[in-house]
């Protein structure tokens, strides 16, 4: 009973990251998004990937947002791990310079998901 609580709350919480995270992408807000940053995230766009910390990974999806501004992000798939340690979200991204597939994989870190890896990848 206590194992289907706490599956329970933390369903509840991924879910409200989740829809979080989701309402960044779409705004183009990077500060926001950033929040749900790990202390060093994976960032790949088109052909760039890189290991950023915190601060620089913010700035570098500002700098995205700006290039290529959001007007819509709907999520395609999304799922956990079995330990429920870490989920993954595959989405669209329509932006005014096209369509990107976004994959959004989290893992939890001191009782939170926090974004580990971001790919934007060009449709």
């Amino acid at each position: 009973m206590i194992n289907l609580l706490f599956a329970m709350v933390l369903t509840s919480m991924l879910s409200t990251s989740l829809a979080d995270i989701t309402r960044a992408i779409s705004s183009g807000d990077a500060d926001a998004l950033g929040q749900h940053f790990d202390q060093t995230v994976e960032i790949a766009i088109l052909d760039q990937d890189n290991i950023y910390n915190k601060a620089q990974a913010i700035g570098v999806i500002r700098q995205f947002f700006s290039q290529n501004t959001p007007r819509s992000f709907s999520q395609v798939h999304q799922g956990t791990s079995k330990g429920a340690d870490s989920q993954y979200c595959i989405g669209n991204l329509n932006t005014a310079s096209g369509t990107f597939r976004v994959y959004i994989y989290m893992k939890s870190v001191g009782g939170k998901h926090l974004i580990q890896e971001l790919r934007f990848d060009k449709e």
